[in-house]
């Protein structure tokens, strides 16, 4: 995650209830509750996770006028994986490695595929050792001069 992408975050997240003052306390998927007054406050994700809940799928511009979270962050919460594109749009964002459209996240399947595969070669050639001929003699070295 990006610092910027943690700044927004913090940022957005409700601390106290906006009612009483008291402490909020996190109840999941972007909802905070006081427990003192029992008032309800969301973060950004929570604000448009409840928008479309009750709204249904709605475009990004709709949902950013209607809950007040910019463009820019749901273009985040897209690329985390937070809200998805539904199947049958217009408009998808696209594979940050191939460009071809996607519904949410930052790699397609092919390509998600293709970098995992790709790193978990390279760590594997990294960390191969290669192990000694026997020959009944052998010794291990235990320090950086060779002191056993």
């Amino acid at each position: 995650m990006k610092d910027t992408e943690v700044k927004w975050i913090l940022e957005n997240r409700p601390i106290e209830c906006s009612k009483c003052k008291s402490p909020l306390f996190y109840k999941g998927s972007g909802k905070y509750a006081c427990q003192s007054c029992g008032n309800v406050e969301y973060d950004d994700f929570g604000k448009v996770k409840a928008y479309l809940d009750e709204h249904g799928v709605s475009s990004m511009g709709i949902i950013s006028a209607e809950t007040g979270v910019s463009m820019e962050k749901l273009h985040v919460m897209l690329r985390e994986g937070r809200v998805e594109i539904p199947d049958g749009s217009k408009y998808y964002i696209k594979c940050e490695k191939c460009g071809c459209s996607i519904r949410y996240g930052r790699y397609c399947p092919d390509c998600a595929r293709r970098i995992a595969a790709e790193l978990n070669q390279a760590f594997y050639i990294a960390d191969m050792g290669e192990k000694p001929k026997m020959d009944g003699s052998m010794r291990f070295i235990h320090g950086k001069d060779g002191n056993q």
